[in-house]
């Protein structure tokens, strides 16, 4: 997957305007230059390297989450307090649904963005470790990086493994809030109000097995960064 995301590490907030320029332009140049490689060659001659991309990705991806967890709980508390109001416009009950379910979409999406965005630069930075390793001379040295690899590779796949579980938890939700919505939308009467009170037990289940996943992968997300700082220090 080729990144396009052009926003500079918190940690390089200070660096100059030009070099977000070069960057800028970097980004706009890869579909037609069709090469990945460029991207990292030229983030590293400013002094991006790729493990800090890494970290820096990892970043978005456990606040996306963050926001997407919140997100379905607002969503949640919504929808319960919109079928328990009695009277008012069907409408309108549907049109704040409606858009609590769009809201929860879109947060959905900017967590499956940074995931993909993990994944990219990850993938980068263990394939060009694992060839570097061949440039050493030093068998000890060479030893002790490919040490140093296979637990970084390790934790990297624990953290991956539960940003996948906690992305596919988020379906079923969106599902679940899309059938509500388009259950209302076409049965805009008060008997539709009676019986999406019976599916909130589920909606809800469904959000809270979603947040539960979301927090551990928040967890793992914290866990690595942490451990991914202490080694730079």
């Amino acid at each position: 997957m080729m990144r396009m995301d052009t926003q500079v590490p918190r940690s390089y907030d200070g660096h100059a305007f030009s070099q977000l320029l070069v960057r800028l332009l970097l980004a706009t140049a890869l579909p037609i230059l069709g090469c990945q490689s460029m991207y990292y060659a030229g983030m590293e001659k400013m002094g991006y390297h790729k493990r800090d991309l890494m970290v820096s990705d990892v970043e978005k991806a456990r606040n996306a989450q963050q926001e997407a967890k919140e997100q379905f709980k607002s969503a949640l508390d919504r929808f319960t307090t919109v079928l328990n109001i009695k009277g008012g416009e069907l409408q309108e009950k549907y049109e704040t649904l409606n858009a609590e379910y769009e809201r929860s979409e879109a947060k959905a999406q900017a967590v499956r963005d940074r995931i993909d965005s993990v994944e990219d630069v990850s993938e980068a930075l263990f394939a060009e470790w694992e060839a570097e390793l061949k440039e050493y001379s030093s068998a000890n040295l060479r030893k002790s990086s490919q040490a140093k690899l296979t637990q970084t590779r390790r934790q990297y796949d624990q953290l991956i493994k539960a940003m996948k579980r906690a992305e596919t938890k988020m379906d079923p939700v969106l599902a679940k809030f899309k059938d509500q919505v388009l259950f209302l939308k076409h049965n805009l009467n008060a008997q539709a109000i009676a019986s999406l009170k019976s599916e909130l037990g589920s909606v809800e289940s469904n959000i809270n097995i979603l947040i539960k996943e979301m927090e551990a992968s928040i967890k793992q997300a914290d866990a690595f960064i942490s451990s991914m700082n202490k080694e730079k220090a």
